[in-house]
């Protein structure tokens, strides 16, 4: 039996197998999930419903267990339906549970096409799918070291 911030047992397996430098993939609901990552890495589906489960109530977690050296976020389009000209509010929460836990890096922001090249290279180990709705909510975490 686990017991702790993070008990499903796919999620730890992969955290467990990554190293310093493997990446995670918190994911939107919008996001091509099969198509843009690393075949190699684990997948887990928690994309429950729209909502359910949201990529902060993961980050919470995530950051909890394994050490975050570093935030990379899939920047705005800034022409376009999707644009937007300020930083997604879900990025104020992700600064402040990283800032608590002490990953204080400002985050990469890189374009869409380059996070997608991001998600997809063989430092990805794990990509996970949550019913987070708000868009520009994919979050590509760097593990640092134990210290």
């Amino acid at each position: 039996m686990l017991k702790g911030p993070l008990i499903h047992p796919q999620i730890l397996g992969a955290l467990g197998r990554g190293g310093h430098n493997s990446r995670v993939l918190i994911s939107d609901s919008n996001y091509p999930h099969i198509t843009k990552r690393n075949p190699a890495a684990e997948i887990v589906w928690l994309n429950v419903a729209p909502g359910l489960v949201s990529a902060t109530d993961l980050l919470k977690c995530l950051a909890k267990v394994v050490p975050i050296e570093s935030a990379t976020v899939m920047d705005t389009h800034k022409t376009g339906p999707y644009a937007m000209l300020t930083d997604p509010p879900i990025w104020a929460e992700y600064r402040a549970i990283l800032d608590g836990e002490g990953c204080r890096e400002p985050f990469v922001k890189l374009p869409p096409n380059d996070f997608y090249q991001a998600a997809s290279s063989t430092d990805v180990c794990l990509v996970i799918a949550t019913g987070e709705a708000r868009i520009y909510s994919n979050l590509l975490l760097t593990i640092g070291v134990v210290k």
